[in-house]
């Protein structure tokens, strides 16, 4: 248990970014697994870049209750890709914390890729990059990997095909 909690502290990404590429109709994930049951495998640990077409996502909303100080709900809104042919969910990937952030964040996604940028609403602070961030409540958060898009991927990302 202590190498699980060492090891999630020391290995997880400082964030979990995914991009829109709305010409490629693409989102790109740069997706952290963990295994509770394998903290030592090298194969079930780390960032795992994906990329998937924006036509295979459906947003799915979850509730779980479990023994939490917030009173034991959690709500999610995870992004589940799903096989066009069969229905079949290939993954599930966590999109926000709570239904109605989760909700905003899905439309204004689907706005943008419907749309383009100009659908999108205009916020008064430009986003946060994580890789310069400072202040983290917890001290092993300071230390923790910084994201590092593989370069193909990170190209692909931000180009027009």
């Amino acid at each position: 248990m202590l190498g699980y909690i060492w090891r999630m502290d020391m290995e997880a990404p400082v964030d979990e970014p995914i991009r829109f590429n709305r010409l490629r109709r693409k989102i790109y994930v740069y997706h952290f697994r963990h295994s509770g049951l394998n903290f030592f495998s090298r194969t079930k640990w780390g960032v795992f870049p994906k990329a998937y077409d924006w036509d295979m996502l459906r947003a799915e909303y979850c509730s779980v209750y479990g023994p939490m100080g917030t009173g034991g709900l959690a709500q999610f809104v995870n992004l589940a890709v799903v096989d066009p042919g069969t229905g079949k969910v290939i993954d599930r990937l966590l999109f926000a914390h709570g239904r109605l952030k989760g909700e905003m964040y899905w439309a204004m996604a689907q706005l943008y890729m419907q749309q383009g940028p100009e659908a999108v609403p205009k916020f008064d602070r430009p986003p946060r990059d994580w890789n310069n961030e400072v202040h983290f409540e917890n001290i092993a958060r300071r230390f923790a990997p910084k994201v590092k898009w593989p370069e193909a991927m990170d190209l692909e990302s931000r180009t027009p095909p």
